[in-house]
């Protein structure tokens, strides 16, 4: 499969309280799978891999996991909510566990930004993602980090916006897909660590 890489030891498991949500953005089901609009899961997919994790427990209406990612202990969830009502699903884990926006790490499909590229950013408004203004009035905030992943605007103006965010990603584009999100994963201890300036830094581009 092209997604993946050798995978490292997992990540140990814990039974306490989480400090970090890391949210992966898209739409259940196997038609969606390779889709523009599925670049969150796809990137939770190369996560969990990385870090030996399956998100297989059913919580929030979501599939998540608990473990500790470079000491930090995090849910890592996939909201099963459909993309236009992710946040309710982030708010319930939230609540659940006192968790503030700024210790939410959601990551999402750009489609304002060129495919491959990677936006790392602290806070900001939904830019007309219909799965962020579901997080933004869930939360009640706009000030939780976000990893952007542009996957293209479209090349056809008279493409329905629907069309084009939910069509698959080529061959070519997922390969350069997988390489951003290598990326975006590699940034997500800094961002834990209280570091995305530097995240921002390093990794936006």
């Amino acid at each position: 499969m092209v997604f993946f890489r050798k995978k490292t030891a997992a990540a140990p498991v814990f039974a306490g309280k989480p400090e970090f949500i890391i949210a992966g953005l898209g739409n259940p089901g196997k038609e969606y799978e390779y889709s523009r609009h599925n670049a969150g899961f796809l990137c939770l997919d190369i996560l969990c891999n990385k870090y030996g994790l399956k998100t297989d427990r059913v919580k929030y209406r979501a599939l998540t996991c608990a473990a500790l990612i470079e000491g930090k202990p995090c849910l890592v969830m996939r909201p099963q909510t459909f993309m236009n009502n992710s946040g309710e699903a982030i708010k319930a884990a939230a609540d659940f566990y006192k968790i503030p926006p700024e210790k939410i790490i959601v990551i999402y499909d750009d489609i304002s930004l060129p495919t491959g590229t990677l936006r790392i950013r602290r806070k900001g408004s939904a830019g007309g993602h219909n799965g962020i203004k579901s997080v933004i009035w869930h939360l009640n905030s706009d000030e939780f980090p976000r990893l952007k992943l542009g996957v293209g605007e479209r090349t056809d103006p008279d493409e329905d916006l629907k069309d084009h965010v939910l069509g698959k990603f080529s061959k070519a584009d997922l390969e350069t897909m997988r390489k951003t999100m290598e990326r975006a994963v590699e940034a997500i201890p800094l961002i834990l660590n209280g570091n995305i300036d530097g995240a921002m830094s390093q990794y936006n581009g």
